[in-house]
């Protein structure tokens, strides 16, 4: 199968577009990028995908509708431009409401509007029904880092929030750790910067302790099981209690960055860690990785697979879901059982 996967992070960096092919042999299943770029966000759309939660229901709803044809629009354009022709469309949408312990979540972007204006059909929608099954619907990668990355001990993953997969005896674990770029660049916005590239103004600031010893003592981080993070929980917690300290620029984001090392190298023991999404080009947070956890090699791979890891991913669970094979985890959302998590919209023209 040959499937363009969507990712827009909630970072608001971008529509990450994949083509990849996929295969199945002997029991395992291979992939190969064939395609892959990243297309900007207007000012207006960054704008209002960040505040879509506060919109009436029926601007709500037009946004829905009105982003859902903006991203077919764009994977129009990548197939024209690249001459690809996909087998299915796989898109995770933009998360703006997650609310797991209500059985609720919603990822904006009307895969309708993406079948009608690609001509594909389009997979999308994949986390409401283990929401629905009492599971958080995250993180739903981990079913591809076991098919696809099954030589690393750990996945671990760095966007808008940072989340680790890795195998327990025979299940799959995984759950999301803490922010990272959500938070990093929410402060570098506010000074015109879309992200602190390399980490260098975080390099040049100094670590408050005292504002790293709240962090790393917010109740979340002791809670046990499957559990996932939102944008709710940073806005009501983290950025409060990072905004009473009322620091320098520098000496925020390189105490946040020091808050993210800290929580995931309380996650991995020792072994090869894949490194990937935004956060592996901060230099300075793998830095700080690296020094927390010196018992583990970590690996930050190629760009592509950095840049495109989820993209892929969210295709892969296109290709599961049209094989009718589970792609939402159960031992990894703690939901009542494993499922086909999506809904279809069925572009071709029907005689």
């Amino acid at each position: 199968m040959k499937i363009i996967g969507l990712m827009s992070g909630t970072s608001l960096d971008g529509l990450d577009i994949c083509f990849a092919e996929f295969g199945h042999d002997n029991g395992k299943w291979n992939y190969k990028i064939l395609k892959a770029e990243s297309r900007d966000y207007s000012q207006d759309i960054k704008e209002k995908l960040a505040t879509a939660q506060n919109m009436s229901a029926l601007d709500y709803a037009l946004f829905n509708s009105d982003y859902g044809i903006l991203l077919g629009s764009m994977v129009k354009d990548f197939m024209g431009k690249n001459g690809v022709v996909p087998d299915y469309i796989a898109s995770h949408g933009h998360t703006i409401f997650h609310q797991p312990s209500k059985r609720f979540t919603a990822q904006i972007g009307s895969g309708a509007g993406i079948a009608a204006e690609t001509g594909v059909d389009t997979i999308c929608d994949f986390r409401t029904t283990d929401v629905a099954l009492y599971g958080q619907g995250a993180p739903l990668v981990p079913v591809g880092d076991r098919n696809l990355f099954s030589e690393y001990s750990y996945c671990l993953n760095l966007g808008g929030f940072s989340n680790i997969s890795f195998d327990e005896g025979v299940e799959r674990k995984a759950y999301d750790i803490s922010p990272v770029n959500y938070v990093l660049n929410y402060y570098t916005r506010t000074i015109g910067l879309e992200y602190d590239k390399d980490g260098e103004i975080a390099g040049t600031g100094s670590v408050c302790k005292e504002l790293l010893e709240r962090l790393n003592n917010l109740p979340f981080y002791t809670q046990q099981g499957p559990k996932s993070l939102g944008r709710e929980w940073v806005e009501e917690v983290v950025i409060p209690e990072i905004d009473s300290f009322n620091l320098p620029l520098k000496d925020t984001l390189a105490t946040f960055c020091e808050h993210v090392a800290c929580q995931i190298t309380g996650h991995v023991k020792s072994g090869k860690v894949l490194l990937t999404g935004g956060g592996a080009f901060n230099k300075f947070l793998v830095e700080r990785i690296r020094y927390r956890a010196p018992q583990c090699e970590i690996i930050v791979p190629d760009a592509m697979t950095v840049n495109f890891k989820e993209a892929l991913i969210f295709a892969f669970l296109g290709a599961l879901y049209v094989s009718d094979i589970p792609n939402c985890l159960s031992s990894v959302t703690g939901a009542k059982y494993d499922c086909v998590g999506g809904a279809m919209y069925k572009a071709g023209k029907r005689n």
